[in-house]
């Protein structure tokens, strides 16, 4: 009877132990399929469009496309920025871009939208800034965050604004997973008194909920198809960020929900129409050429050659543009 009595006492303590290890070692199995599964569909998804080099350096010849681009800014962006007075030399969005194009015999116009206000605010001002610059003549825009020229050629269809293309670059076209990490480490309590803030120093927030996954699944993108008769062409970048990058924790977080990005968008995120290719170790900031001219100095003075060059890469659009007869 002892011995009956010390086998159930032992089933019974042995059976919760055993229920737990199997419920773990099927989560942990689960959770590594998952993971496996989404790392493998996001390396193929890198690695059938990956740019290693080839926009290291300039080419000889470029074609020129025969009708104007529209460079638009991306969020927080700017046309040229004075920080110390008019007077002063100001901070251009566009360093070196616009030059390098108008060289070219490309026309060049700059927008300037609202840096933080909502799609809608944005995609009203830059119809207004093409049709005021362009005269109704048909251009091509590349732009930083393409959603509120997405907006624009979708929905606004402004009379004289004619969009033969639009050319994204890192654009979250299907939100970002870093966007939602901070609206839930703000705490959606807190989110006004912020808002409240930013106002009082001049910002406008409508930009900021519309970057989140969720509203740009359930609201945006279903309510802006493509217009027919615009070619849609994007492109995505990855991050592989040093020490002192500031795009670490970022890269982390959007790396873990997402896969691989810039610091700021991923790859999937980024792909619209025709995806052109994921630009390698390539931040958000290297796109607009920000890139730290002091780190590739030193760089190249150990060896190390330059794979990313943003006027070569820009000069490489306008080419394409040029020869699929925009």
């Amino acid at each position: 009877m002892l011995a009956v009595h010390r086998t159930a006492l032992r089933s019974r303590i042995a059976a919760p132990l055993l229920h737990r290890n199997k419920r773990w070692a099927l989560f942990h199995a689960t959770a590594q399929w998952r993971q496996e599964s989404q790392d493998t569909r996001l390396a193929e998804a890198v690695d059938n469009h990956i740019i290693h080099d080839r926009f290291a350096a300039l080419r000889n010849e470029y074609q020129t496309p025969k009708n104007p681009i529209i460079l638009a800014h991306g969020l927080l962006g700017f046309e040229e920025l004075h920080l110390a007075g008019q007077n002063l030399p100001g901070i251009k969005y566009w360093y070196g871009i616009t030059d390098a194009l108008a060289a070219k015999g490309v026309e060049v116009i700059t927008a300037t939208v609202p840096p933080s206000g909502s799609i809608e605010k944005r995609a009203a001002k830059l119809a207004e800034s093409i049709e005021r610059r362009a005269g109704g003549r048909a251009v091509n825009i590349i732009a930083g965050i393409g959603l509120d020229s997405r907006y624009m050629i979708s929905q606004l269809k402004p009379p004289n604004v004619k969009v033969l293309s639009l050319t994204t670059i890192a654009t979250p076209h299907r939100g970002s997973s870093f966007a939602d990490y901070l609206f839930t480490w703000i705490g959606m309590t807190n989110i006004p008194k912020l808002y409240k803030a930013l106002e009082w120093f001049g910002f406008e927030t409508g930009a900021f909920e519309q970057l989140t996954k969720r509203y740009m699944a359930e609201s945006f993108n279903p309510r802006t198809p493509d217009l027919p008769g615009v070619e849609y062409y994007s492109y995505g970048a990855t991050l592989n960020p040093r020490l002192t990058s500031v795009f670490r924790k970022s890269h982390k977080i959007i790396k873990k929900e997402e896969g691989p990005n810039d610091g700021l968008v991923s790859v999937e995120s980024a792909q619209w129409g025709t995806y052109k290719g994921t630009l390698d170790d390539v931040s958000h900031l290297d796109q607009i050429n920000w890139s730290n001219r002091l780190r590739w100095y030193f760089w190249e003075l150990t060896g190390h050659r330059r794979k990313f060059n943003a006027i070569a890469f820009y000069l490489d659009i306008a080419d394409m543009l040029a020869k699929e007869g925009l």
